[in-house]
Parts: C-alpha cells; structure tokens; sequence
C-alpha cells in the first residue's frame, strides 16, 4: 500500500504548527513563505540532513530506523498518539502487503457479562472502526437515539462515527458535537495507521468524506488519539442533559482486532445520577432492550 500521501501531509501539519521561537530557534529576518518551521529547521532539530528529511517528508519512510523516527517525533514535539502514528504509518510502509478485511472476531460471553454487571454505569466495547460491539442495558437505554437511527445497518451494526455524521440528529444528541466529532475521526485516523489494509475502515472513511464535509475537513487536519479518559455529555430526548465521565481501556480480543472497553459514570449525588438512574430503571423494564449479542462481528 502507497502511504506516502499520508505520511507527507501528517509531518507537514506537525512542522506547520511550531515556530521557530517554540522549538528555541531564531526566527530569522523577513516574511516566512509557509507557516511553521521549515524543513531545513526541522532537520536540525533531528540531527539529519536536510536532504534526508526533505526525502522522508515526501514519504519515503520504509526502512528508517527508530532511533531516526524518534530523532524525527521529538523535533516535531509529537504528543503519545502522534508518536504512535508516525511510528504505525512506517509499519505500514513496508512491502510485501495487501488489503484485506480483518477477520472475524468474537467479544468473548464473559465480556458480556462483565458489562451487564454494571448496572449504575452505561458501558460497551467497541473496535477501531468505532461499531459498537457489545453494550449492557444501561449504555443501550443511553445510546437509543444512535440504535434507533437510519445509520445503522442490515444486522442492526451501530457505528458513532456513521452516526455522528450522517445523521442530523446527532447535532442535538452530543451536547459539545464539534468535541464529540473532533475525537471520533482523530480516533479513527490512528486506527487507520494501525490497520491500512483494512478494507472495512477504508470504505467507511470514503462513504464519510464522500457524503459529509464535516468529516471530510476533519480528516485533512491529521489529528490523532488515544483514547483514555475525559468528560461527555448527551442531550438525551426522554431524560435531559447527563454529564457524565468516561474511562477507556483496551480489550486485546486477537492479532489482527483491538477492543475498547468505555464506561460512562456519573458524578454521585449529581442530576445526571439521578438521569442514569431513570434510564436504567427505564431499560430494567423494557426486556426488548437487550444487549447487543456476544456475536461475530467484523
């Protein structure tokens, strides 16, 4: 696979961020003809050549050594995630691979059980795609409007991100939409450093910038996430306004796939408690609000 576009825009909007004055450079006489350090800058900083990085700059990052790539993430300022990314992009630079789909995998009943547990909390394991794979009641009652969409697909698969921009009634859903956009495509740009010859991630980037311009600008940016923990909250349409924290850790489920476990908490005594616990008792009472089965999924 060609990465080579990525790999050039994702180093040249980390060089445009920094000044010469942030990284403890003179900034010279007279006016800059592209914002940021330039590339000669860059390499000084790295401790190559200037020709060396110009031609990494291009995209020419297969067989780089880490110890260049660190060189590299440090003169940029790289945060954990963006690290990661650069690192993921030269994995994916090497020859001898093909596009493919992941195979099957499988969220393991104990998952489950696990999620159905909680019952004060709304939680569920999603993949890198951002499709929801497994969720208790709770979490289900919670994400109604995201199960009840038109977005989501023939077995019923829900997906934030196809949710998040596809259907107008995401905008009142997410309380801070632009946040709530802003972390789902970072999310999905470092899955798709992770996993390039992923078909199934390639053709929801392509069904969303092709039909959305929201996301289509979001994706040029190049931004970048790992995803651990920070604050949501929902407009819900039968309960109001719930603030709640979340926390996100990592399910290894095989070689090819990583799960992410969420778990939705509210502050105790707060109203957006006293609105989880509605919704909870709402779910209780609802058997067809079940959980999403313990099933294969791609």
């Amino acid at each position: 696979m060609d990465n080579r576009s990525d790999i050039r825009d994702f180093l040249a909007t980390r060089r445009a961020r920094l000044s010469p004055e942030r990284v403890g450079l003179p900034s010279g006489s007279g006016r800059r003809r592209v914002p940021g350090l330039r590339r000669e800058e860059v390499a000084v900083l790295a401790g190559v050549s200037t020709e060396w990085y110009t031609r990494l700059e291009k995209g020419h990052i297969s067989g780089v050594s880490e110890e260049v790539l660190d060189a590299v993430a440090r003169a940029l300022q790289l945060d954990e995630a963006e690290r990661v990314y650069l690192f993921d992009l030269a994995r994916a630079a090497k020859p001898a691979r093909t596009a493919r789909r992941r195979t099957r995998t499988r969220v393991a009943p104990a998952v489950q059980w696990m999620l159905d547990s909680m019952t004060a909390s709304a939680a569920f394991v999603r993949n890198g795609r951002m499709d929801i794979l497994a969720i208790n009641p709770l979490g289900r009652a919670l994400y109604a409007p995201m199960y009840d969409s038109d977005t989501t697909d023939e077995r019923g698969q829900v997906n934030i991100a196809r949710f998040q921009f596809l259907d107008p009634r995401a905008q009142d859903f997410f309380a801070d939409w632009d946040s709530a956009a802003n972390i789902t495509v970072a999310l999905l740009r470092s899955e798709a450093g992770r996993h390039p010859y992923d078909k199934a991630l390639r053709e929801l980037v392509g069904e969303l910038s092709t039909v959305s311009e929201e996301f289509r600008t979001r994706w040029a940016a190049h931004n970048v996430r790992i995803h651990h923990s920070g604050v949501k909250a929902f407009a819900h349409p039968d309960v109001g306004l719930v603030e709640i924290t979340y926390h996100s850790m990592q399910l290894s489920s095989s070689e090819n796939d990583l799960h992410d476990m969420t778990i939705y908490t509210a502050e105790p005594g707060s109203a957006s408690e006293d609105r989880l616990r509605l919704l909870a008792s709402w779910a209780a009472t609802h058997p067809a609000l079940t959980h999403t089965p313990a099933e294969e999924v791609k």
